[in-house]
Parts: structure tokens; sequence; C-alpha cells
């Protein structure tokens, strides 16, 4: 009797656990080794679908212009006079402005005064021939007319560089020299003739030197004169 009933239990179970399986089959479906795959698929399908009307299409950068490049910031075109300056010092490696203004200037009074001193010897070492030519013949002249100048330097005011260029080997510098001087010229009496003895004037006076570079000599020669009427 016992064993009729356990006989019945195991029946009962194994119709109920086949039920479950039979269950269990309709609402998962059967295993086929592709269900990540498809399901996979289809999940990025739907995702395009629905993100497709949310995309902003981005121009084709094979049709844009490339971006041109900022300019190189070109070099500033160099003043004049700083140019000259540049050519001589690169072919006179010795050539110093601040030099060459603290000579000029020495230069200036010392022309100034021997030409007043009608002293051609000291001139001769300090202009070129030309201007040599023209200092001298003023010299004779005011001497046969027995004049004498009284050209007294009382100071210089300012000397700046305002022209300087390369002529083959030969340097040209030319200084404007602001001075304060008194110009007189007295006859042989003693009588002013030209000028004023009593007047301190404001000179300006454009002053030209030149310098061989071929040479050793530092010196540099007086080659033009003008004067700002």
């Amino acid at each position: 009797m016992g064993d009729g009933f356990q006989f019945f239990d195991i029946i009962l179970f194994a119709m109920v656990a086949a039920f479950l399986i039979l269950r269990l089959r309709r609402v998962l479906g059967r295993r086929d080794g592709h269900e990540n795959e498809n399901r996979d698929s289809l999940s990025f399908r739907e995702r395009m679908e629905q993100t497709e009307d949310n995309v902003v299409q981005l121009p084709d950068k094979s049709f844009l212009e490339p971006e041109q490049e900022a300019p190189l910031d070109e070099e500033e075109p160099r003043d004049p006079l700083e140019t000259g300056l540049l050519a001589i010092s690169r072919v006179d490696h010795d050539f110093d402005r601040k030099e060459f203004l603290s000579g000029a200037r020495i230069a200036f009074e010392l022309i100034l005064n021997a030409y007043a001193a009608g002293d051609t010897k000291s001139l001769k070492s300090l202009l070129s021939p030309e201007v040599f030519g023209n200092f001298s013949r003023s010299i004779g002249d005011r001497e046969r007319a027995g004049e004498t100048l009284e050209d007294t330097l009382i100071g210089i005011t300012s000397v700046d560089i305002v022209e300087a260029y390369m002529e083959d080997h030969t340097a040209h510098i030319t200084t404007k020299f602001v001075s304060d001087q008194i110009n007189a010229t007295l006859d042989e009496n003693g009588d002013v003739v030209g000028g004023d003895p009593n007047a301190v004037i404001e000179v300006t006076d454009f002053w030209t030197f030149s310098h061989d570079t071929r040479t050793r000599d530092p010196n540099w020669m007086l080659v033009a004169t003008r004067s700002l009427d």
C-alpha cells in the first residue's frame, strides 16, 4: 500500500515538472546560441531610429577652404638713417655712434677756431681738399682786405646725426650742430663791418664727414658744410 502511494507521488512530481518546463519554454523561447546577437542588432537599429531626427549633420571638410595662417610679422622697414649707420658699422667694425659724435663735437670747435684765426695748417689735416680750398680762399680774401673775424663759440647746444650712407668704400655722415656764437667782422681800424660783437646768436650748421674704410686712419674729414639760413 505504501509502495503504491510512493509510485503515485513520483508520477505526480514528474507531470508537474514537465508542465513547468513547457511553460518556461513558451515564456522564454528556445536558446539557439544567437540570442545576444539578434538582441544587440535590434537594439542598435532601434537606437538609431530614435536618435535620427536629433542628429546634426556636420559639413564635409573636403569642401572647406584651408584656414589661412596668420602672416608673420614682417620686419618694419628700417629708418634710412639707421640703415646707413648699420651699413657703415658692417664695414667699419670700430665705428661707434657715441664716439663719432664726441669726435664731431671736438672737430667742430677746432675748425671754427682755426678758421677764425686763419690757421690753415691746422685746417688742412681736418678738411677735404675741396673744403680746404674754399676755407683757405676765404681766409686769404679776409687777410688781403685787412679784416679780422671774431667768431666766438659760446657753446654747443646739440649734435645729431641726420644722414649716413656708404658710397663704395667711403662712409658719409652728416651731422647737425646747433650752437650759440658771436660772429663779427672787423676792418683794419677795428670797426664792425659785419655781424654784432655783442650779440649771441643761435647758429645751425650741417657738416658732412667722410671716412675711407679701407685705411687704418680712424679720423674723419669734413667734406661739405652748409648753414640753416
